[in-house]
Parts: C-alpha cells; sequence; structure tokens
C-alpha cells in the first residue's frame, strides 16, 4: 500500500493534467459576453482615458503656471521690486499652486 503523503510521479503528473483540463473546461464553459455589454465596456474605459487625459493636462497646466509664478517672483526679487509681504505672498502662491499640480 502506497503512502498517500509520497505519490509517485506519475500520480503527481496525472493530478495536474487533471487540474489543467479542469481549468481549461471551465474556460471554455464561461459564457461570452453579447455586444451590448462590450459597447457599455468599450464606453467606460474611454470615458476613464479621456478623464486620465483631462487630470494630466489639468496637472501640467498647473504646474506650468506655478513654474512661471515661481519665475516671476524670483525675476522681481532679483530686481529687488518685492517687499517683503509682497515676496511672502508670491512664495505662498507659488507653494499652493505646486501642492495644486501634485493632486
Amino acid at each position: 500500500m502506497k503512502d498517500y503523503r509520497n505519490p509517485s510521479f506519475q500520480e503527481r503528473v496525472g493530478r495536474a493534467a487533471a487540474a489543467k483540463q479542469k481549468a481549461i473546461d471551465a474556460l471554455k464553459a464561461r459564457p461570452v459576453p453579447d455586444e451590448a455589454t462590450l459597447a457599455v465596456r468599450r464606453a467606460a474605459a474611454e470615458a476613464r482615458a479621456a478623464a486620465q487625459a483631462e487630470k494630466r493636462a489639468a496637472a501640467l497646466a498647473a504646474k506650468a503656471e506655478a513654474e512661471a509664478a515661481r519665475t516671476a517672483a524670483a525675476e522681481q526679487e532679483a530686481a529687488g521690486r518685492l517687499s517683503s509681504e509682497e515676496a511672502r505672498q508670491a512664495a505662498r502662491d507659488a507653494r499652493y499652486a505646486a501642492r495644486k499640480a501634485r493632486k
């Protein structure tokens, strides 16, 4: 009598083949989605892609705006035209814009 904890090579190969066949049968038995379902899925995927593209464009615009604000503040500060209050406001605006760009 064979020990159930130590199956032979042939038994392991047989079990693996049976499991593989069972998985293939389950895959073949899966119902094929109808055209309406596929159309809904495609529409949802396109909507997600459009939303992601819009979000990316908004992030790039916010990043460009923050960079422009940072550059303008640096130029004005370099020229010595900003008072300390205006410098703080410009730095704050740049931080806000950078934070918004990260989201």
